[in-house]
């Protein structure tokens, strides 16, 4: 039985992982953000991922994208490995940890703001530390951006992709149960998919943090 759960985790983190990989070669259309900071939708694949399986397996499947993506994508080497690594598993894993503690949509939404919010404050201090190396800026220059460019991009990100999360976990769960790929839920709440009041919302914090994107790159 070990062996058969080991088997079908595996099989769980390798689809996760390519997936999140695929999202990151579609976000390659969307336009930067101050000409360097990049939208990337594979932080809300993970945190499903850690939301279904525990905080350690989001922790397991950034690094495994983020090393893929070093090594065949990214021009950033080790400092853009490194931010990736710190940038999803701030988001995802204590979103992650709160909702393994109590899962109920309630706290899912309350994980997630955690999320958010340790996410744009790590990426404030390690924005700050790192990228007067891999960008070769004076920290000053980094300093005056954090505010400016660092803080609104990584909220509006943070926000798109809990949108993305809220949407996408109920069918994408179900369809990993359906497969076998994950353990029936303990609640029974497979049964209950579709949840109307609950989508509407997860649609009005997508399309408005959606928006802000747009206005940040100018669309609007």
């Amino acid at each position: 039985m070990k062996e058969k759960m080991s088997t079908r985790y595996m099989a769980a983190v390798a689809m996760f992982a390519a997936l999140s990989f695929v999202s990151v070669l579609i976000a390659k259309v969307i336009p930067n953000v101050a000409g360097f900071l990049s939208y990337e939708p594979k932080d809300a694949v993970i945190v499903i991922a850690g939301l279904l399986y525990g905080p350690l397996t989001s922790v397991l499947i950034s690094v495994i994208v983020s090393l893929i993506e070093m090594l065949t994508i990214s021009s950033t080497g080790p400092y853009g490995f490194l931010m990736n690594v710190i940038s999803t598993c701030a988001f995802a894993v204590p979103a992650a940890w709160y909702y393994q503690k109590h899962k109920t949509q309630k706290d899912a939404v309350i994980g997630l703001c955690f999320g958010v919010i340790t996410m744009v404050v790590a990426m404030l201090l390690w924005n700050y530390i790192i990228t007067p190396f891999y960008m070769g800026v004076s920290r000053e220059t980094v300093a005056g951006m954090l505010m400016s460019v660092f803080l609104p991009f990584n909220l509006v990100k943070g926000g798109i992709n809990a949108g993305l999360t809220l949407l996408l976990y109920k069918p994408v769960v179900g369809a990993l149960r359906k497969a076998g790929l994950a353990q029936p839920s303990s609640t029974g709440s497979d049964k209950r998919v579709f949840n109307p009041g609950f989508t509407l919302f997860a649609v009005a914090v997508l399309v408005t943090f959606v928006l802000l994107f747009l206005t940040m790159i100018h669309v609007l």
